[in-house]
């Protein structure tokens, strides 16, 4: 390893480092084994453990874009936006901006280029999904993270039919390594019924 491999390493972990302090402030608890966590620190963890385990040779970028999802998400309110479908895609679209200008702050701060800068930004604010790669597997790692922790609990508060349409929404973001990765997973057997029933 070249000494600039290994500052480019440690400028990766800075900014990696830097999104978690962020997400550390959240005032929202998850609970993990028995454990309160700051909800978006977890989040973030758990994307990059996803990352890691089904594409290990991203580039740096992605990973900065895949820990930094829901950076500081907390800070824009969902009923800071109207109600209904329209308020909805308003707040979406809003926190994915919000996400790429902070996350770009940060990695100004540890002296990432332009270039990356603006790579990343435009990954986390979703653009080119189904054309640019990296933007496909920020997506992909995202629902994955949703059906392999989030999805029992969000199932629980909506119908079934109402959560059909919401997978069968979910699998059409998703790549074809997407949905092979997702139909390994090892879901309870009344979420991989509602997901059968989805794909059917």
């Amino acid at each position: 390893m070249t000494i600039n491999d290994v500052n480019k390493t440690q400028q990766l972990s800075h900014v990696l480092n830097a999104i978690d302090n962020i997400n550390s402030q959240d005032p929202n608890l998850s609970e993990i084994n028995g454990e309160q966590r700051p909800k978006e620190l977890l989040y973030g963890q758990r994307m990059t453990a996803c990352l890691e385990e089904f594409w290990p040779d991203a580039n740096e970028l992605l990973q900065i874009a895949v820990r930094a999802q829901h950076i500081k998400r907390w800070h824009l309110k969902r009923s800071e936006f109207e109600a209904g479908k329209a308020g909805y895609y308003a707040w979406r679209i809003a926190q994915g901006k919000f996400h790429a200008e902070l996350t770009s702050e940060l990695m100004k701060e540890h002296d990432y280029s332009e270039e990356d800068i603006n790579k990343t930004a435009s990954i986390l604010r979703k653009e080119k999904l189904k054309t640019n790669s990296d933007t496909q597997t920020l997506e992909d790692v995202a629902c994955l993270v949703f059906l392999q922790h989030y999805f029992d609990e969000f199932a629980a508060k909506y119908s079934e039919e109402k959560i059909i349409r919401i997978v069968q929404k979910t699998w059409g973001k998703m790549s074809d390594k997407g949905h092979t990765i997702a139909l390994s997973l090892t879901l309870p057997e009344h979420l991989a019924a509602i997901v059968a029933k989805a794909l059917a």
